[in-house]
């Protein structure tokens, strides 16, 4: 079988996880595991494998040396296609076009088995050519990244148990992409050395209830109506955090005049760069402030009652230096009404800051230029979006967010949504970065 064969056959398989973990497939995740077992022997036979937290999957590949170990994540799951419209079956891994051209078409094509597939495909590759690494190399695989999170998080423990402290740790992340930033005409690899925190708060507007015949002057669901247009219209301030500052400084010496210097100079220009930031789009806003949706409403159970309970669900996800705490104050004085409750639910502050400096940022920055391009800018960044990867922060300094595949804005658009698409050649060359990668 070829590559692309054993991609497409990998990606038929619907590991779909949910947050009611009773709704997940479990079946389809031990598929999923024989088939990997069947169509990377080498991998099973040369490496270490164990079974986490029921579904998660930890190698280990016993390298010259075991310490500054070099660890790689991705996660089996993908998010479920119900309500989506697609013009293609998501499960059926067609290829449509010729040569450079050919794209394939499934659910998780790029999150994240676009990823784990390129690994196992660079160590299947280099094991056939006798490679031995020159120190260990862990593959972590995560089974529920896209809901709880809980095969990460365990792998982590086991990784801090056995005492391991890796060199660099590289995980799902930004890609490879052209006009990421105004005035840089070159493509620029996006790493990200930080990622924004996560909470879910639930605003809540109580009452009496009754019959909806005889509805009060101002019912809960008015009352919580006016909270949520409240806070969209108090967002969080903007400011430039460290990563940012660092993506600005990183870009400048490939801008144009005069974006050259006023990312140069960011220090004096950051209340001008976060206005246009925030003008320019959500994902240029959701860089300079935290951000606040909301994402779920409810009310009453039926047509013609009132509610004695509202609730909206607020996801928060919390700007490098802002904490869930902040993020409950903000909401409280946005809101301004003591009579709707403001829970959290969950939550997590922003991760730490990784170096974009240092031998680990090297070795990344030279994997893209000798496999995705020497003329790739490779630019740290604050990735928007949570991954696996914040449960090895406490492992070593050195975790990095980033995955090899050149997209399109369309293509980072379907992520998530109908159509997810990857073109073959963009995988194929993502296969060669992990094998330069495995070999620095």
């Amino acid at each position: 079988m070829t590559p692309v064969e054993r991609f497409r056959e990998l990606l038929a398989i619907p590991t779909v996880s949910h947050i009611d973990t009773a709704r997940t497939d479990t079946a389809r995740f031990e598929e999923f595991h024989a088939a990997l077992l069947r169509l990377y022997p080498l991998v099973h036979t040369h490496l270490e494998r164990e079974v986490v937290a029921g579904h998660s999957l930890l190698y280990r590949w016993r390298g010259a040396s075991p310490t500054d170990p070099l660890v790689l994540l991705a996660h089996q799951d993908v998010v479920d296609t119900e309500g989506q419209v697609w013009t293609r079956d998501p499960f059926a891994a067609v290829v449509e076009g010729e040569g450079e051209q050919a794209t394939l078409y499934a659910r998780g094509a790029i999150d994240d088995k676009g990823a784990l597939v390129a690994i196992l495909e660079a160590v299947e590759q280099a094991l056939a050519e006798g490679v031995v690494p020159s120190t260990d190399v862990w593959l972590a695989f995560g089974h529920d990244e896209e809901t709880l999170g809980t095969g990460a998080r365990a792998m982590a423990r086991v990784l801090a148990e056995r005492g391991v402290r890796p060199a660099l740790v590289l995980d799902e992340g930004g890609a490879v992409v052209e006009g990421a930033l105004p005035g840089v005409a070159a493509p620029t690899a996006m790493v990200g050395v930080a990622e924004r925190g996560t909470a879910t708060f639930d605003l809540i507007a109580r009452e009496a209830g009754g019959h909806a015949s005889t509805p009060p002057r101002f019912p809960a669901t008015a009352r919580l109506a006016r909270a949520i247009d409240r806070l969209r219209r108090r967002p969080f301030p903007r400011r430039l955090a460290a990563p940012v500052r660092a993506m600005l400084a990183s870009a400048a010496p490939h801008a144009a005049e005069p974006l050259r210097t006023v990312f140069r100079r960011a220090e004096v220009t950051a209340p001008a760069l976060t206005a246009a930031f925030a003008a320019l789009g959500p994902e240029t806003n959701a860089l300079v402030r935290t951000t606040a949706v909301v994402t779920r409403l409810e009310g009453s159970a039926g047509d013609n009652v009132l509610a004695t309970t509202a609730r909206a669900t607020v996801n928060v996800r919390l700007l490098t230096g802002d904490t869930v705490s902040d993020a409950a104050i903000h909401l409280r004085r946005a809101v301004a009404d003591p009579l709707i409750d403001i829970e959290l639910r969950h939550g997590g502050d922003p991760s730490p800051v990784s170096p974009w400096q240092g031998p680990a940022w090297r070795r990344l920055a030279t994997a893209v230029a000798e496999t995705l391009g020497d003329d790739v800018v490779t630019l740290p960044y604050l990735q928007l979006g949570a991954s696996d990867s914040r449960f090895y922060t406490d492992l070593t300094p050195h975790v990095y967010r980033f995955t090899p595949f050149h997209l399109t804005r369309e293509e980072r658009d379907a992520l998530h949504a109908p159509d997810e698409r990857i073109r073959v050649e963009v995988w194929l060359r993502g296969i060669r970065f992990y094998r330069e990668l495995l070999a620095s």
